[in-house]
């Protein structure tokens, strides 16, 4: 349930964060944090499945992958310059030096979440379904290993 009013409360902050002119740099940093928990918390329990560190439930990986699907996308413009800093954030500067590749990595990590979506609407086995969360998980390690930091700075 909890999982659910994180979900909403993303989307809803994403609708509004559209309407405004532009939100301050720290309200954006703690906007796409925000979002990066929710994506966190429903991909947690998957990627445990994934790795047999906790028994697989098709139910909870629909439920989750249809968090992520609403998700995943709501962050990603608010790296918009001028975002860099204003509230403690792990987001690396190069994020604004390399957004081309940033966002290349972004996309990877859509797309992992939508052929996970596709797997599951396919009628995917265990084996299948825990490949592409697999693939979902490599996405986000190598974003997260080329542009978060393991400190956080202001």
């Amino acid at each position: 349930m909890k999982l659910r009013t994180l979900a909403i409360a993303a989307v809803a902050m994403g609708l509004a964060g559209s309407t405004l002119a532009q939100m301050k740099p720290e309200d954006e940093i703690r906007y796409r944090q925000s979002v990066m928990n929710v994506v966190g918390r429903a991909f947690g329990p998957m990627i445990q499945m994934a790795q047999d560190k906790r028994p697989y439930s098709r139910d909870i990986v629909e439920k989750n992958t249809r968090v992520m699907e609403t998700v995943i996308g709501l962050h990603w413009d608010s790296f918009a310059p001028g975002t860099e800093k204003g509230a403690p954030t792990k987001a690396d500067m190069k994020i604004w030096s390399e957004m081309d590749k940033f966002k290349a990595a972004a996309d990877k990590s859509v797309k992992a979440v939508g052929t996970l979506s596709e797997t599951l609407k396919g009628g995917g086995d265990e084996k299948a379904v825990k490949s592409a969360l697999g693939e979902v998980g490599k996405t986000c390690k190598g974003c997260h290993d080329d542009y978060r930091l393991k400190e956080a700075r202001n």
